[in-house]
């Protein structure tokens, strides 16, 4: 599963003018499922991203985890990411899992993020979605869980 973390002050998406997610400071978590991903590695990821020490403490480190922070999560599917950009102009995304098995692995990943996060917002799958935030830092960082 590949995934981008963005660090946020604030952030939210639309579908058709609703939200149907928005959080406080936290984490804007992008995910994009690939052909042969299983649950195990949704949930590895979400594991991942729940303990990574990228918000700062007193003295400025980054060193506290979403969950010491107790921030909000904000998982947005985003097939994009498995883009090939290396025959052309124009990006190939067969790299991405078909969309059975995309809502399939994106929805388990909610559910798993659910389970040991307090507060975990999402998007919806495979709408036309604005997302707005406002990154802290800025701080982005690219995961691929194998």
């Amino acid at each position: 599963m590949i995934a981008v973390l963005q660090r946020v002050s604030e952030a939210r998406v639309e579908v058709e003018g609703r939200i149907t997610g928005a959080i406080g400071a936290g984490l804007l978590m992008l995910v994009c499922a690939e052909p042969g991903d299983t649950e195990l590695q949704a949930e590895k990821l979400v594991q991942k991203v729940l303990k990574l020490r990228i918000f700062s403490d007193a003295a400025g480190k980054m060193n506290l985890s979403l969950q010491d922070t107790g921030g909000g999560l904000l998982i947005v599917s985003q097939f994009t990411l498995a883009a090939d950009v290396s025959g052309g102009n124009r990006p190939s995304f067969t790299g991405a899992a078909g969309a059975e098995q995309g809502r399939r692995l994106y929805e388990h990943t909610l559910h798993a993020a659910r389970q040991r996060h307090p507060d975990v917002q999402c998007g919806e799958f495979g709408a036309d979605m604005k997302v707005s935030l406002l990154n802290d830092g800025p701080v982005t960082i690219p995961m691929r869980i194998p």
